[in-house]
Order: structure tokens, then sequence, then C-alpha cells
């Protein structure tokens, strides 16, 4: 019978930071601009929170373990 190596595997310490929430619109009429910014933060925190994940999931996969 052959003895199977126990593999230990880390998820990088930023993939355990939670995503962003979505910014929070006010409850008035805003403008374009106000529109484009908060849309573009939102935007920016998804990419980011997506490469974390990925990021994750790279270190899993080097390792030969499942996420």
């Amino acid at each position: 019978m052959e003895a199977k190596a126990t593999v230990t595997v880390t998820a990088p310490a930023e993939s355990r930071r939670p995503c962003a929430a979505p910014v929070t619109v006010p409850d008035r009429a805003i403008s374009e601009a106000e529109t484009t910014a908060l849309w573009g933060r939102d935007r920016g925190a998804l990419r980011i929170c997506e490469q974390r994940r990925r990021a994750a999931i790279d270190a899993i996969d080097a390792a030969g373990g499942d996420p």
C-alpha cells in the first residue's frame, strides 16, 4: 500500500478579505457625473475582488488541492 502525501494549501491573505459592498446611491436625483463616479467605484471594487479570488484559486491549484 502506497502512502499518500498530505498537502497543506494556504490561500493568499488578500483573498480572505471580503469584497466591498456596492456604493450607496443617494436618495435624491444624481447627476450623470455622480452616476459615472459611483459606477466606476463599483466596477473597480469588483475587479479587485476578482483578482483576490483568482489568486486564491491559483494558489490552491498550484498546490494540487481542491478549493
